[in-house]
This record gives structure tokens, C-alpha cells and sequence, in this order.
């Protein structure tokens, strides 16, 4: 007996999600619990596994449609019954009797190989017929000419591409004359494609027009002097990879600044619900990576009690599963602050919007040497500007200047990541 292949809750206030990629086409056989299709939420992409060893036997969603939470889009065969492939079922179909109009095209015999047609017979292009053949991009073999003596005319190649054109027009398109109905090359060359939205880009685009249209939103900006953090960085690399198996990077001293600039100034770490506003006393801090999808914002939970090695080694997972679509729905949920560095795509300047319900979001940018004032020199350093948008609504001008100013200062001299003070 088949088994159905449903779609699972997926969360809470999602009833609808899309069909992603199918892994296994019909007739295909899969062991219990191997991944069969991937489903589409708003959230996140969710691979729905085979419930028991067998064959596909029918798929009865294509990618691209959308399903209900709970609604049967497939079935598994344990020996296969009706998985025959889709060649073989159609080879086995009769061919279809003849119509008049088969019948009576099968009775014209086809044209000798060595048959001519009137456009053969060209004596002589004339030059106003050659530039139009060019314009229009035809082939001379395509024109029949009507001129004395086989002569092709410029009115021969209008006629053609006029011919053509109407040709291409889709069914019910109004036909217009036209002074000069000739197509250029780059004409055929311009093109629109319509790509439905997956449920994620959906979501994503609701909650940046929610953000801007519900929140109080304002950014200010600081830059940071990335010396100490790169000469740090650079001494302890090599033994902090073999050590943890894992890149040791900036994103984890601006985690650990964040978390710092957070106990600070709590309202960064709040929202407002309703009439109320709601301060956590933890650190989910979200780290936005690009996904095979588009950007996700997984969640370090608790970065308040992460080491720089547990941070590195988490956003590394991240990244690695954000680019095969495995991040869960688990992961995405929730969060109290983000990060996001668009300097990893060279970004020099940038104001990040807020994701919401949270208060604050903190942007990094590209590290660039520039020109600074130092101790009454102008010396050259690495530099990084930075922008923290926030809630203007429950966040003050001056707590954010100081949010952004903890930040700086935490990451020019690290050694107060690690003393706290």
C-alpha cells in the first residue's frame, strides 16, 4: 500500500508553503527517512524524508506550486506498483488515428533535395535591399524577390520582416502597421523573465516595508580603528584553527563587543509589545550569511556565555548549511539584536534595516587604510565604519551614540572582551 507524502507543520503561523526541488523522480527508489523533496517556507527550506523504503510513485506537486500544511503531495510505494516511468507509459500509448488535416499533409510529397524555390533565383541584391537585410538581421534565402530579372528589392525585405514579425506576435496581440517594421538583432535580444517569489523573499519583503512603515527608525554612525583586532588576529590564527578546527575572524570580537554594549544600554536589547516595553536578559544575537536562498539571520543563542571558539565555530556551521538550505526553522526564530556585515561584499557605507519586533541591528562595513589623526600625526590604518539603526521609539539618540561607542571601544582595545571591564 502507498504512503502519502505530506506536508509537515512547519511553524506555528505557517499554513502554506511552495514546492521546492523534487530529489527523487518517479520510479526512483528511496530508503526510509531519505530526503524525497524540499519544501519552501517564509522562514526557512524543509526537506520532507520518505516514510518508508520504496519507490516514488507519483509526484502531485511540481516545484514552484504552492501546497497546504497537511496536504498529500506525493506518494511512496514499498514495491513500486505504478512507478513506471513516464517514457515508458507514453511508448506504450497507441499512436493517435490520423485527421483529415495528417492525412492529407502525409499525401504531399515532400520536396526533392534538389528542388528550387523562387528565392534561388536571385540575380542581383540591390544595395537599399542589402542594408535592410542587415537591419532586419534576415538571410537572403529568406526574401523572395519580385524585381525584374530576379533582383531582390528593399519593399522585398520590409515584406519578409513584416511577415516575420506578425509571425512571432503572440496569439491576440493587437496588430499595429507600421512605418518600419524591421527588428534589429538587440531588439530579439531583449527579454523579461518572471520568476514567481519564493515564500522567504515574501517574507522578507514584508518585513522591511513592516519596518519602515511601524518603527521610528534612525542611524547613526562611528568608525573603528581594526589595528589591535587584525595584529591579535594574525598572532593567534594558526593556533586558534588547529586548536578548534575554525577560522578565527572579527565576527566573533564584534559579538563579544555587542554583548557588552547590550548590558550597557539595555533598550537596544528590547522590544515593544503592545503598550509594554520588554527587556531580555539574554543575548540571542542574530549573524545575517548569505543562503542558497537569499540571506537567512540564524541565531547564536545565549552569546552572553559563548568563548570566541564556540562563536566562530557556530557562525562557520551557519554559513556552510545556510549555503546547502539546512538551516532549521528553529534556528531562524527569535532574536534579540543583529548583526550583519556587508563588508564581506565590499560595502563601505550602509543603514541597515531593523528587523522587527527587535530594537537595534548593528551594520559592519569593508576595513579600508585611510589617513587618521594619531597622537598629533597623520598615520595610515586599517578602518571600518560602522551603523547601528534603531527604534527611535524606545531607544534615545544618546543611548545609541554610547551603544556604538561601547562597540568601538571594545574593538579597539580587546583585551577588555576578555577582562569585562
Amino acid at each position: 500500500m502507498p504512503s502519502e507524502l505530506k506536508v509537515p507543520q512547519v511553524g506555528e503561523s505557517i499554513t502554506e508553503v511552495q514546492i521546492g526541488d523534487w530529489l527523487k523522480k518517479p520510479g526512483e527508489k528511496v530508503e526510509r527517512d531519505q530526503p524525497v523533496v524540499a519544501i519552501e517556507s517564509d522562514k526557512a527550506t524543509v526537506e520532507i524524508p520518505a516514510p518508508i523504503s520504496g519507490f516514488v510513485t507519483r509526484m502531485l506537486k511540481k516545484k514552484g506550486d504552492t501546497a497546504q500544511v497537511g496536504e498529500v503531495i506525493g506518494y511512496v510505494d514499498e514495491n513500486g506498483a505504478g512507478a513506471a516511468p513516464a517514457a515508458a507509459s507514453a511508448a506504450a500509448l497507441p499512436p493517435p488515428p490520423p485527421t483529415a488535416s495528417t492525412a492529407a499533409a502525409a499525401a504531399v510529397p515532400p520536396p526533392s533535395a534538389g528542388a528550387e524555390s523562387p528565392r534561388a533565383h536571385v540575380t542581383r541584391i540591390m544595395p537599399a535591399a542589402q542594408r535592410a537585410l542587415d537591419e532586419a538581421g534576415l538571410n537572403a534565402k529568406e526574401v523572395e524577390p519580385t524585381g525584374p530579372g530576379g533582383r531582390m528589392l528593399k519593399e522585398d525585405v520590409l515584406r519578409e520582416a513584416e511577415r516575420k514579425k506578425e509571425k512571432e506576435k503572440p496569439v491576440g496581440a493587437p496588430s499595429h502597421p507600421s512605418t518600419k517594421p524591421i527588428s534589429t538583432p538587440a531588439d530579439a535580444a531583449r527579454t523579461d523573465e518572471f520568476v514567481k517569489m519564493s515564500p522567504m523573499r515574501k517574507r522578507i519583503a514584508e518585513n522591511l516595508v513592516r519596518a519602515n512603515s511601524t518603527m521610528a527608525l534612525l542611524t547613526t554612525f562611528n568608525e573603528i580603528d581594526m589595528s589591535a583586532v587584525m595584529e591579535l588576529r594574525n598572532r593567534y590564527k594558526e593556533a586558534f584553527q588547529k586548536k578548534y578546527g575554525a577560522k578565527l575572524g572579527f565576527m566573533s570580537f564584534f559579538v563579544k563587543a555587542a554583548v557588552e554594549a547590550l548590558r550597557a544600554i539595555p533598550q537596544v536589547n528590547a522590544e515593544i509589545r503592545g503598550d509594554e516595553i520588554v527587556y531580555h536578559s539574554y543575548n540571542d544575537i542574530g549573524i545575517a550569511v548569505g543562503g542558497g536562498k537569499g540571506l537567512v539571520v540564524p541565531i547564536l543563542r545565549n552569546a552572553e556565555r559563548m568563548s570566541f571558539a564556540t562563536i566562530e565555530t557556530t557562525i562557520a556551521d551557519f554559513g556552510a548549511r545556510a549555503q546547502a538550505n539546512r538551516i532549521t526553522l528553529d534556528e531562524l526564530t527569535g532574536g534579540t539584536f543583529t548583526i550583519s556585515n556587508g563588508g564581506v561584499y565590499g560595502s563601505l557605507l550602509s543603514t541597515p534595516i531593523v528587523n522587527p519586533p527587535q530594537s537595534g541591528i548593528l551594520g559592519l562595513h569593508a576595513i579600508q587604510e585611510r589617513p587618521v589623526a594619531k597622537d598629533g600625526q597623520v598615520v595610515i590604518r586599517p578602518m571600518m565604519y560602522v551603523a547601528l539603526t534603531y527604534d527611535h521609539r524606545i531607544v534615545d539618540g544618546r543611548e545609541a551614540v554610547t551603544f556604538l561607542k561601547t562597540i568601538k571601544e571594545c574593538v579597539e582595545d580587546p583585551a577588555r572582551l576578555l577582562l569585562e571591564v
